[in-house]
């Protein structure tokens, strides 16, 4: 699991006066332990989390007692984080996550997980439609990659299923450095590849075809039924939003 912070500082931490999101008091726990609680209560996980970006300390008063244990922390962003945690002896496959995916559950887990084991690629990607996020909520705001079937948000889900995987992550940490400069990334994937994804705008599923065959490494979709899957908590509106939901019982 991710849970580290950019050089800047997290303003939401900031705001609440912690040293970590992880440690962001929800409904009377910190974060992190509802994330820790999904992925132990999972039927596909066999080994307690590992946890990137918390100090030993911050780790024991985040995890609220579920079991968890500390991979390495490498700077440079997330990509750098999982990619030092491998070469420090971290076994694949791996489900990564993030520490502010505070509306987790096992049964996303599962879903996720056992569609990226049937799809069989290097490397999945949990996406969940603009449709089903916002048939349950209607007034939040998430950011949509605009696919020709459907605009599709993030879920801060990915499976690294084996090694090849890793020229995924390697392009990832090098655009992570070009993240405010969308032509030098269009530049690494090669001019015919950019313009087919840029002004072509294809659906998902040939989308992320393309971008495999650029980068020498399957890269599967997992579209989640869940709209909760894509509400993580990175604002004040976020966190009021997810509080909501797991006060009114939606989340367990």
């Amino acid at each position: 699991m991710l849970a580290g912070a950019r050089a800047s500082g997290d303003a939401l931490a900031l705001a609440h006066g912690v040293e970590s999101k992880a440690l962001i008091d929800i409904l009377g726990e910190p974060m992190l332990s509802r994330v820790l609680r999904a992925l132990s209560q999972s039927e596909r996980l066999n080994s307690a989390p590992y946890v990137s970006g918390l100090s030993p300390e911050l780790l024991t008063q985040a995890s609220g007692g579920i079991s968890a244990r500390e991979a390495v922390s490498v700077s440079g962003g997330p990509a750098a984080s999982l990619l030092g945690a491998v070469e420090a002896g971290l076994q694949l496959p791996l489900l990564i996550t993030t520490c502010d995916h505070a509306l987790l559950t096992p049964d996303m887990v599962n879903h996720f997980v056992g569609e990226a084991l049937r799809n069989g690629a290097d490397l999945s990607i949990g996406l969940a439609a603009k449709e089903t996020i916002q048939a349950s909520y209607p007034t939040t705001k998430r950011t949509y990659i605009p696919f020709a079937d459907s605009p599709m948000s993030g879920c801060n889900l990915f499976f690294v299923a084996n090694p090849n995987a890793l020229k995924v992550i390697e392009f990832w940490k090098k655009a992570e450095q070009d993240r405010k400069k969308p032509l030098r990334i269009a530049r690494r994937f090669g001019l015919i590849t950019a313009l087919r994804l840029l002004v072509g705008r294809p659906s998902v599923h040939k989308a992320f075809r393309l971008i495999s065959n650029r980068l020498g490494a399957r890269i599967g979709v997992v579209v989640m039924p869940f709209a909760e899957a894509a509400i993580d908590v990175d604002s004040q509106a976020d966190l009021d939003l997810v509080k909501r939901i797991i006060a009114n019982g939606a989340q367990k």
